[in-house]
């Protein structure tokens, strides 16, 4: 599973890019994003325009797998099959998360390899965001309320299988793909989880 991320892409570019409001405020490129770190997503707003804001990463976890009231979230969802995900699945919980490069471990001790576009081009992932969400992330921290974002995985392609077998991010690489995991309805915009063609990504040595 994907859990470190990189997103070096200029603030302006990104507004440009996803064609969205900047609320984000100064935010440095980040060449390395972690679980429960804040990071910029695309959502659209309450006046239906798409927006860039920052939200914390990690969704809430199903209360079956939690032991104690500390909830340290969930950074991938794979299942959307699940009630639990199946509330956050409508238009108005989509999101894209802007990335330039994604890491996957390559066994203890090993490292991590990264993986970027291979032809450069600019890309996101399919993203859920639940906003005003009240939990326990950091015991010493208490309740604490937050934007909270996560993406989907699927299977993965080859370059992904050949680091890590059981799964790679959904990764949408076209405009149009933004459009409809933005606003179509889950019938259609369920067919984009699924992984990036045979040669799609490349090997890099480390966040782009």
């Amino acid at each position: 599973m994907c859990n470190l991320y990189s997103q070096t892409r200029a603030q302006e570019a990104m507004r440009q890019l996803f064609a969205a409001v900047d609320k984000l405020g100064n935010l440095p490129a980040q060449p390395e994003i972690y679980p429960d770190q804040m990071a910029p997503i695309v959502r659209i707003g309450p006046d239906g325009e798409r927006e860039l804001v920052k939200a914390r990463w990690g969704l809430p976890s199903p209360p079956s797998v939690l032991k104690t009231a500390r909830d340290p979230g969930v950074t991938n969802v794979r299942n959307t099959g699940s009630p639990h995900w199946r509330r956050w699945l409508g238009p108005p919980h989509r999101c894209l998360v802007p990335l330039t490069a994604f890491a996957e471990p390559m066994g203890k001790g090993q490292g991590n390899q990264w993986f970027a576009p291979a032809d450069g081009r600019s890309v996101a992932f399919a993203g859920i965001h639940v906003p005003g969400w009240t939990s326990v992330r950091k015991v010493k921290d208490g309740p604490t309320t937050d934007d909270l974002f996560a993406f989907l995985t699927t299977a993965p392609n080859a370059e992904v299988a050949a680091v890590h077998p059981k799964a790679m991010p959904v990764i949408l690489t076209e405009p149009a793909e933004w459009l409809t995991w933005m606003s179509a309805p889950w019938s259609e915009a369920r067919l984009l989880q699924r992984p990036l063609a045979d040669g799609a990504l490349e090997l890099v040595d480390g966040a782009a």
